[in-house]
C-alpha cells in the first residue's frame, strides 16, 4: 500500500513580500500567473486537499484545481502577531520574538508553537484516513516545513533551517511505516 503526497505551497502574498506574519490575504497577481504556468508540472492525483485560507484556495483555483478543504492543513496560528511585520514585532517584543525563533516550543504570541504545528502535521500525515494513492495538498510553507521535519525524523529545532518558497513542492511517499522524500522543488 503506497501513499504519495505532493505538498504545494501557496503563491506569494503581500505578507510574503513584506516579511509579515500572514493573515487571510489573497495571492498576488503575479502569483496567479506563476501558478497557472505550473499546471502541467503538477503530478496526477487522486485527491486534492486544500487548506482553508484564501491564499491556498486561490492558488488551487489558479492551477485549475478543485478539492476538499481540510482545516488541519491550515497555517500556523500566529496569535496576536498575525498581520504584523517581523520588524515591527522585533522592535516591540524583541525577547518574545527571539524566544519564538530559537525555541520550537515557544508561543509568546498566544498562537501555536512550531512544535505544535509539527505535531499537527505529523498526525495528519500519518492518519489512517490518508489511505493510499496520490494526494495533492495545497497548503503553506510552514506546513510543508513541518511535513519535511516529520518525514526526516529531524528535531523540531531544525525547522528554521529549511526554506520553502511560494509555489514550492515537496513530494513524500510511504510504503509501510516510513516516509521517503522524493523531491523538494522550487519554482
Amino acid at each position: 500500500m503506497t501513499l504519495r503526497i505532493t505538498w504545494l505551497a501557496h503563491g506569494a502574498t503581500s505578507a510574503t513580500r513584506r516579511a509579515s506574519f500572514p493573515e487571510d490575504e489573497p495571492i498576488e497577481e503575479k502569483a496567479h500567473e506563476a501558478a497557472a504556468r505550473l499546471g502541467d508540472s503538477i503530478p496526477c492525483t487522486d485527491r486534492v486537499l486544500i487548506a482553508p485560507e484564501r491564499r491556498t484556495r486561490e492558488t488551487a483555483a489558479a492551477l485549475g484545481l478543485s478539492g476538499t478543504t481540510d482545516p488541519l492543513l491550515r497555517d500556523c496560528d500566529h496569535g496576536r502577531w498575525a498581520g504584523r511585520a517581523l520588524a515591527e514585532v522585533q522592535a516591540e517584543e524583541p525577547q518574545a520574538l527571539a524566544a519564538w525563533l530559537e525555541d520550537p516550543d515557544a508561543a509568546p504570541h498566544g498562537g501555536e508553537s512550531i512544535a505544535d504545528v509539527i505535531c499537527r502535521v505529523a498526525r495528519w500525515t500519518n492518519s489512517p484516513d490518508r489511505g493510499e494513492g496520490r494526494i495533492l495538498a495545497v497548503t503553506h510553507p510552514t506546513v510543508i516545513r513541518a511535513a519535511l521535519i516529520h518525514a526526516m525524523g529531524a528535531p523540531a529545532s531544525s525547522f528554521r533551517r529549511i526554506d520553502v518558497a511560494p509555489l514550492s513542492r515537496l513530494i513524500l511517499s510511504r510504503h509501510g511505516a516510513h516516509w521517503r522524500i522524493q523531491a523538494l522543488v522550487s519554482p
